[in-house]
């Protein structure tokens, strides 16, 4: 039976019982799950915050360890990229052993990861230690929103959760810049030393987290190396073509290798008994909206950040903490974003907030690419604010919509599908953007060029979002 769209309402068991012993289970279960949520959040905050926090760092640590635009482009790229490939894998291990295991794997390896990228002698050491550490992450992401699913079965609660959940991310968009640049003025080692002591505090919360439920099934080992295949060609096509030249059989090659790969992938994907992506999870019209907003949501945050964060130090020659200061107050309006997203979307349902927020990016955009050659932090400043607020009131309301499509037992996988959409909008537009702004005597205009794709990319995905089905249809239950 194909996944339908729907909301799955009820009442949680601890609450149908009228005695003191259900009031105890209810009360038991209730810290259960806010501690499950703390945990969830942390993840995030983790995840996001070694994007956003490396951003800031990128000029000092070209200027320690050596390296040209493509080079720093591979120390944001190498993480999202192994981010992106592994978030399918990954959901099918959340599946498979548990999501609070799958998590406790990632944190230990997002621990050891960030130890190496803190001594890294050279940036091909770090490249690699970054490869690790988005490998880590790639596990931790789907599991922390599979324990989230888990804790939450009602879905105005789940709403909620999600958007306090959306808000370790808004608040490491708050602290990851300021903070980056900060710890920079020091010494850019900082940025990767900094979460040790949040992956400790994690552990310790993990242990109180009720252990999940495993669904074993075999691994698609085939499909794993067609998608790695696929987006690594994909990205270093795109990142080395920036330096190499377009034309360079090297470049060429990893194109073709990126295409064959997307190829192999979907036919194995249609073929076998227990895809890493099941093919029907797109059958729901839900669903396919949400890839859409997620990918593009990423090409205009993550990829508007790296372009600013380089343009604010090396154009206008501001101290890291400075260029970071300048994503506060956007990252501030994020936060308040993410806090009303999940009111918004149980008053008016998905579609309003999520077309809202998609628009109000666009408006930020606009407002970057009109100002860009005025030479001044301010109208970043501005735009920023635009984007990020606008992107956290859409992001947590297309969540709920990616999980409320599938089963529960589906919950790990169609999040890992979700997030690699939102990873490869992030890798692309990074690789794009780099390539556009490598030319540094041309960087404004290469500058106006990257906004004006993401605003028409985030467009695109503001008038599909028209479609969402309206609350009332996805409240409906289904047979």
């Amino acid at each position: 039976m194909p996944y339908q769209y729907t909301f799955r309402q009820g009442t949680p068991p601890a609450r149908r019982t009228g005695h003191a012993g259900g009031m105890t289970s209810t009360t038991t279960a209730t810290t259960r799950a806010g501690r499950t949520l703390a945990l969830a959040s942390l993840g995030f905050f983790l995840i996001t915050l070694d994007i956003l926090i490396v951003n800031v760092a990128l000029t000092r640590i070209g200027r320690d360890l050596g390296g040209s635009t493509s080079g720093l482009q591979w120390v944001i790229d190498a993480y999202t990229l192994m981010f992106a490939s592994l978030l399918l894998f990954a959901g099918n291990l959340s599946d498979r052993i548990g999501a609070k295991k799958a998590l406790g794997w990632g944190i230990a390896g997002f621990l050891v990861a960030s130890i190496g990228c803190a001594v890294a002698p050279s940036l091909g050491v770090l490249i690699a230690a970054r490869v690790v550490q988005g490998s880590a992450a790639a596990i931790m992401l789907p599991a922390s929103m599979a324990l989230i699913r888990e804790a939450y079965q009602d879905a105005k609660e789940r709403a909620h959760a999600l958007g306090i959940w959306a808000v370790g991310g808004a608040v490491a968009g708050a602290v990851g810049p300021v903070l980056g640049g900060a710890l920079t003025t020091l010494d850019w080692r900082l940025v990767f030393a900094i979460n040790l002591p949040v992956c400790v505090v994690m552990l310790v919360l993990l242990r109180s987290v009720q252990k999940s439920a495993a669904r074993p099934t075999p691994f698609d080992w085939g499909g794993q190396i067609a998608a790695l295949a696929t987006l690594g060609g994909l990205v270093f096509g795109l990142i080395e073509g920036g330096s190499l030249g377009f034309g360079s059989p090297l470049v060429i090659g990893a194109f073709i290798v990126g295409a064959a790969g997307l190829v192999v992938f979907l036919v194995i994907q249609g073929r076998i008994r227990h895809p890493m992506m099941p093919l029907p999870l797109f059958r729901p019209r839900g669903m396919r909206i949400a890839l859409l907003v997620g990918f593009a949501f990423m090409v205009g945050n993550f990829g508007t950040v790296f372009v600013n964060s380089l343009y604010l130090q090396q154009h206008l020659g501001m101290t890291p903490l400075l260029a970071g200061l300048v994503f506060l107050p956007s990252a501030a309006f994020a936060v308040t974003g993410n806090i009303i997203s999940g009111t918004l979307a149980n008053r008016y349902g998905a579609r309003v907030p999520v077309v809202f927020g998609l628009l109000t990016m666009v408006t930020g955009l606009v407002i970057l690419v009109l100002t860009a050659p005025l030479g001044s932090p301010w109208p970043i400043l501005v735009g920023s604010i635009f984007t990020g607020a606008g992107g956290s009131v859409a992001m947590p309301p297309v969540t709920s919509v990616v999980l409320a499509s599938v089963p529960a037992e589906r919950s790990g996988t169609a999040s890992a599908v979700f997030n690699t959409f939102r990873q490869v909008g992030g890798a692309v537009a990074i690789a794009v953007f780099g390539v556009l702004i490598a030319d540094r005597t041309h960087f404004v205009a290469g500058m106006q060029t990257s906004f004006i794709v993401a605003g028409t990319v985030i467009l695109a995905a503001a008038i599909a979002a028209v479609f969402i089905r309206p609350a009332t249809e996805n409240t409906r239950p289904t047979s």
